[in-house]
């Protein structure tokens, strides 16, 4: 840090108008991002909103999304980015509305087993940037 003492603010990584396969891919890229700076953070998802009309089936069968990447490939790059998610971040704030599908609401739920760090599920975007700010500056 160029500043002594300062405490750099929370990232918020605004997903909430994305398909949920490109959300999830944006939102791997800005974790890779942060943890290649190397440097404390925590942020802030705002997660969209399931599709209208879509089955679960439906949203399986599509194994590749339009931005170009399987689930498998997303999974992949979670792996390669958790060390640097374990030693760097000191929280993800996920806000998401109340009628995800349950597979999204797991995945959300299981923290710090999945990600490798510290999180929590709200569909509160003010208690999640309190929360996400107590984190960074601790």
């Amino acid at each position: 840090m160029d500043i002594q003492g300062a405490t750099p603010a929370p990232r918020e990584i605004d997903t909430s108008g994305l398909p949920m396969d490109q959300a999830q891919a944006l939102v791997l890229d800005e974790l890779r991002a942060l943890t290649e700076r190397a440097e404390p953070f925590a942020a802030i998802l705002l997660m969209p909103a399931p599709p209208e009309g879509r089955t679960p089936a439906a949203s399986a069968s599509a194994s590749v999304s339009a931005s170009g990447t399987s689930t498998a490939e997303r999974v992949r790059a979670l792996k390669l980015i958790r060390p640097g998610l374990t030693e760097f971040c000191r929280g993800l704030a996920f806000v998401a509305p109340a009628d995800i599908p349950a597979e999204r609401a797991e995945a959300i739920h299981s923290g710090e087993q999945l990600w490798g760090c510290p999180t929590m599920a709200t569909q509160d975007v003010t208690a999640a940037r309190a929360w996400a700010g107590v984190r960074v500056g601790g």
